[in-house]
């Protein structure tokens, strides 16, 4: 068995690490931190927790969780991680940063994020089925929700070399937003309503070019646009793939088939996955059509942005890391309808 605790644990993210991990057999949940809640009940916040955890949200330093813990999940917003995991990283405990703090490279965050990075390190980033080495780390970074299933949806045509360029169009549920309240989040703005946002500018764009360019490092043209829609949970990203030569349904077939064959939480499937599909699930559901005639590929992907877009993916990283099986504690069916 190991110790798990988390630093930020109020929010979404560190409510479902919580559920998640309370059905892994290999882990006990020891600490879960807070500043603003310290000596509440954790179950007094995370409700749906009530009768499995019998724990206290605690006010601890980085030091203090890192003497109790052999694994610790940094759930705190960008910009604060970084200030954190210096102080917890050393070679008896693994750590993984949901942040964005070390997701990309110095240059491209400063840039991205508008702010000096003050810790400047390389992680390898974890999106397991692209970074088997993640196995051999004690320090990863827990990639974002949007890349995470546009990023899936394009690697094995961009592994290929057949993209000339790629448009990523994701509608997301509103728990992305977080768990405190905004005007986009506030019900009457967003019932029977979709919004759309950060048109070109997206931050999450730097992460789908780090990527997509480790697979063919030639693919330079990649755009993408967000929407939230008024779902509570998952992201659907359609990608419009344009390719460089004309391509048949069953060649493509074959690249999504070979590369994800082994990889236990991607499902190729026949047709156009959905939302209900993988609900609550860590998996990512894929799907495509070829348009030949405009040498298009039209790839879409589902996934649930608060388990394979965040908690889910970490604890599928943590599986990996400590080396038990990579679906212990996650292999469950979505939440459909």
């Amino acid at each position: 068995m190991i110790n798990a605790g988390i630093i930020g644990a109020s929010g979404y993210t560190g409510g479902e690490l919580m559920r998640l991990l309370l059905n892994h057999s290999e882990v006990n949940i020891v600490a879960a931190t807070s500043r603003k809640l310290a000596g509440e009940a954790v179950t007094d916040t995370h409700r749906h927790l009530k009768g499995f955890l019998d724990l206290g949200f605690q006010n601890l330093t980085p030091e203090e969780i890192k003497s109790a813990c052999d694994v610790v999940f940094v759930a705190v917003p960008h910009g604060t991680a970084m200030d954190i995991v210096p102080e917890l990283l050393d070679d008896d405990v693994k750590v993984i940063d949901l942040s964005a703090d070390y997701r990309l490279k110095t240059a491209a965050f400063e840039e991205a994020y508008a702010m000096e990075h003050r810790d400047p390190r390389d992680a390898v980033y974890g999106l397991v089925e692209l970074h088997p080495e993640v196995a051999e780390q004690n320090f990863i970074a827990n990639p974002g929700c949007y890349p995470t299933g546009a990023t899936l949806a394009a690697a094995p045509l961009a592994k290929a070399g057949v993209i000339s360029s790629v448009i990523f169009d994701s509608k997301s549920g509103i728990t992305g937003a977080g768990i405190n309240p905004s005007p986009v989040s506030h019900y009457p703005n967003m019932a029977e309503n979709v919004q759309a946002y950060k048109l070109t500018t997206h931050r999450h764009v730097a992460e789908f070019v780090q990527e997509l360019n480790r697979l063919d490092n030639s693919l330079t043209n990649i755009s993408f646009t967000p929407h939230v829609v008024p779902s509570i949970r998952g992201i659907l990203t359609t990608a419009h793939v344009f390719t460089k030569e004309k391509m048949d349904v069953d060649g493509v077939r074959k690249l999504y088939e070979d590369m994800y064959r082994d990889k236990p939480f991607v499902r190729v499937l026949d047709g156009s996955p959905s939302l209900g599909g993988v609900r609550g699930s860590n998996f990512c559901d894929i799907g495509f059509e070829v348009d030949e005639r405009n040498n298009r590929i039209v790839v879409v992907s589902a996934i649930d942005n608060l388990v394979k877009g965040a908690s889910g993916q970490a604890i599928q990283n943590m599986n990996m890391m400590c080396g038990f099986d990579e679906t212990k504690g996650l292999w469950s069916a979505a939440a459909a309808p």
